[in-house]
């Protein structure tokens, strides 16, 4: 109780001065709170009542008026799916304190049934989920494939057909086939409902054309000497221009440029695509090279310990496994996308970071640079 009392209220932490269950009013607010907590990143979460939200000060509670099962009931009938939570008392400087456990969730997001609403914690207070926010939720829980998403409002012509062709070829299932009825089977492409074909965002994000036009939001930007690029591609089209351009800049010799390359191909395949204000950075300094997408693991804020020996589960499953058939250089078969192999690379020059910022909805990689490494040539923008 000491270390929960001891931090802010945030995301996963509230401090109320009484609880009232009298109105159906206050029930909803009760719901509201619980299912905010739940839908927001991180672990288990708490309100603590009987102590005052802006000064911390012990108030203490009457323990008659907390009726476990009477709170477990408002919840459960309440929210879809039910939130698990759980009841406690605990004395702290001679008066009693509720604490109300939320515990983490794999069936979010949860529903207040009462308004239909979906909240989430933004900072210490409740708000409404924001579309693009339900829907990273949902993508996260395997409850949506962003990327089978039928843009409608585009044609085939969006597409690279020629790169289409030699990846069947490659294949050879081509056969006498329709090569519209194999998009349809990779999920390249989908019905618009009236017997026409149009991309998928998947579709869009391995094949499309144009994109600075039709997703201007897929790009990755470097950052460098104050200098600025941007390239708006499809992935593997981003994947071949960063792999060039880090070089350059940082005038290639004996660096481990391979797991740079694998960092950038974690960083396509798991980014948010649902965000659609940001792209990927890509920061040069002396000292780093830092890759950050749109993005974050879904369970709050930490730097992942250098014992792990793999990425965190994290989103898109469906765009890696195309990736990993429809890149003609094989990068992402080879790379595997896991930590151990960036680690590794890097042994000789340093400790590699790998940031979860829960916050910002966003993840860092931060790879040291040899010391003294001069910086190469910086003027071919693209």
């Amino acid at each position: 109780m000491k270390q929960l009392l001891s931090r802010e209220e945030g995301e996963k932490l509230d401090f109320k001065a009484c609880l009232k269950l009298c109105t159906e009013s206050e029930k909803k607010e009760l719901v509201k709170d619980v299912t905010a907590i739940a839908n927001s990143k991180g672990g288990r979460g708490h309100i603590i009542f009987g102590v005052e939200d802006k000064t911390k000060r012990i108030l203490g509670i009457d323990k008659t008026e907390f009726k476990e099962e009477q709170i477990q009931q408002i919840i459960y009938n309440r929210t879809d799916p039910p939130v698990p939570v759980q009841v406690d008392f605990v004395e702290y400087e001679g008066k009693d304190l509720a604490v109300i456990t939320i515990f983490k969730s794999r069936h979010a997001p949860h529903q207040v049934i009462q308004n239909g609403a979906f909240y989430i914690r933004r900072g210490s207070t409740t708000d409404h989920l924001r579309r693009a926010e339900l829907a990273s939720i949902l993508q996260e829980n395997g409850l949506l494939s962003y990327e089978t998403v039928v843009r409608t409002d585009l044609g085939l012509d969006a597409l690279d057909m020629e790169r289409i062709r030699r990846f069947f070829a490659g294949l050879e299932v081509a056969g006498d086939r329709s090569n519209e009825i194999l998009m349809e089977t990779f999920g390249f492409i989908g019905d618009r409902g009236n017997g026409e074909y149009s991309p998928t965002i998947g579709g869009m994000l391995l094949f499309g054309l144009d994109m600075q036009i039709h997703m201007p939001h897929s790009h990755i930007r470097i950052i460098h000497d104050q200098h600025t690029e941007m390239k708006t591609d499809n992935i593997p089209g981003l994947l071949d221009w960063a792999s060039v351009r880090i070089r350059e800049i940082t005038g290639g010799g004996d660096y481990p440029f391979a797991a740079v390359d694998e960092a950038v191909a974690n960083a396509l395949v798991h980014r948010d695509y649902l965000d659609a204000s940001r792209g990927i950075i890509v920061n040069i300094t002396k000292k780093t090279i830092e890759i950050t997408n749109p993005g974050a693991y879904f369970g709050g804020n930490r730097i992942f310990g250098y014992r792990k020996d793999d990425f965190p589960l994290r989103r898109n499953p469906w765009l890696y496994q195309r990736l990993v058939l429809v890149d003609d250089k094989k990068r992402f078969l080879k790379y595997g996308l896991g930590i151990s192999n960036i680690k590794r690379a890097f042994e000789r020059i340093g400790k590699v970071k790998f940031i979860n910022l829960g916050r910002s909805n966003a993840f860092r990689v931060v790879l040291p640079r040899i010391p003294g490494q001069k910086p190469g040539s910086a003027d071919k923008t693209q």
